[in-house]
């Protein structure tokens, strides 16, 4: 479907891939049915913008699998290809929504804008915020140029990088523990408030170029594993070895505090390291970053056993770094051990953090950045 508000418009694509601003009732509770027609037709179109849809899977985003996110990303940049295209929003669901959005940052070499968005309340109901996400979305979309990728919900606008599901229900559900956000939207203006740091992006990995939406068994493209293993009171090595023996290519361990564990569990790291895989710390603490300050396990001993810091990474866009890594090296994971490591820092650490003074009261609003289209 093509909807126009303006003859003048910008071009927006609307790329679905379900989420609770496509779900419906099915008897028991909600899943992802609706089409990404349906999903647009609820929201009013902000003025000067034509919209056009790709329908491209229809899934509950707990339920999404790195295959639909490579489908994804070859997606956006097929879409990309039109220079005639200005920008492309995604309607995806929020659990898994900040490890998806950071997964096309990483690739995105395109000044045009991606903005995900999404919903906390279905579809069709009375008071669902999805129209009013999607109309925002579709705004800033239609607005912006050089800031990667974005998250816009509850009328804010956030960087990719470092963005999480901080609330289950609110409406206001996603937020950077760690720094500001980006910008804010709302009666008919963009606002963005500072400039996101990012590391060079990584070109299109040759998987993304075969994946197919949740395939499985022999047909489905091969992927590197990737494991999240948390430690916690009592916590051993088992579960780290467990994903060794599993096959993992890489494991991202959250630890405690500014990323501590135990000596046993840093010499299961160490052992990981020695087979080639690729071990990232992230904490489990919601903000702040990592450092090393203590031995005894701590983060001293686990950069010491060949482990990486995250910074202010946490675990699911952890996990996107490695595969982003192991991507590049090879779906074997089987390249260059000391270029592996090496990328993956860049891809962990990032650029430095902007300074919190540029989020004090100096703002561009969406007419200085378009300036810029």
């Amino acid at each position: 479907m093509k909807r126009t508000n303006d003859g003048g418009a910008r071009r927006i694509v609307v790329i679905s891939t379900g989420g609770t601003i496509a779900s419906r009732w099915q008897g028991t509770g909600y899943a992802a049915d609706a089409s990404g027609d349906d999903v647009l037709a609820t929201a009013p179109l902000p003025e000067g913008v034509t919209v056009e849809v790709v329908d491209l899977f229809n899934v509950n985003s707990s339920r999404m699998t790195s295959a639909h996110q490579l489908a994804l990303l070859r997606t956006v940049h097929e879409t990309f290809a039109d220079p005639g295209v200005d920008g492309i929003v995604v309607t995806h669901g929020t659990d898994t929504l900040e490890e998806t959005a950071f997964l096309l940052d990483l690739h995105h070499t395109d000044a045009r804008p991606v903005v995900l968005t999404g919903a906390q309340r279905p579809f069709g109901t009375g008071d669902g915020d999805g129209p009013g996400n999607l109309y925002d979305a579709l705004q800033v979309a239609a607005s912006v140029r050089d800031l990667g990728v974005l998250v816009v919900f509850d009328g804010r606008v956030h960087a990719a990088r470092g963005t999480v599901k901080s609330q289950t229900l609110a409406a206001d559900a996603f937020s950077d523990p760690s720094a500001e956000r980006l910008g804010r939207v709302g009666f008919s203006r963009v606002d963005i408030e500072r400039q996101p740091e990012r590391p060079a992006a990584l070109p299109l990995p040759a998987a993304a170029r075969t994946a197919a939406p949740g395939a499985t068994g022999p047909d489905a493209t091969p992927l590197p594993r990737v494991d999240i293993v948390t430690h916690h009171s009592d916590g051993d090595p088992f579960l780290l070895n467990a994903a060794v023996a599993a096959g993992a290519r890489g494991i991202v361990l959250v630890a405690t505090g500014a990323g501590n564990a135990t000596p046993e569990i840093a010499d299961a790291v160490a052992d990981a390291v020695a087979q080639g895989v690729l071990v990232a710390v992230t904490t489990r603490v919601p903000a702040g970053p990592l450092a090393e300050i203590y031995t005894g396990g701590g983060a001293v001993d686990l950069v010491a056993a060949g482990a990486l810091l995250t910074g202010t990474l946490r675990a699911g866009q952890a996990r996107i770094a490695l595969l982003s890594t192991l991507l590049a090296e090879g779906a074997a994971g089987a390249g260059d051990p000391a270029r592996g490591t090496a990328l993956l820092r860049r891809l962990l650490e990032g650029p430095v953090r902007d300074e919190p003074a540029l989020a004090t009261g100096h703002s561009r609003s969406a007419s200085a950045v378009a300036a810029r289209v």
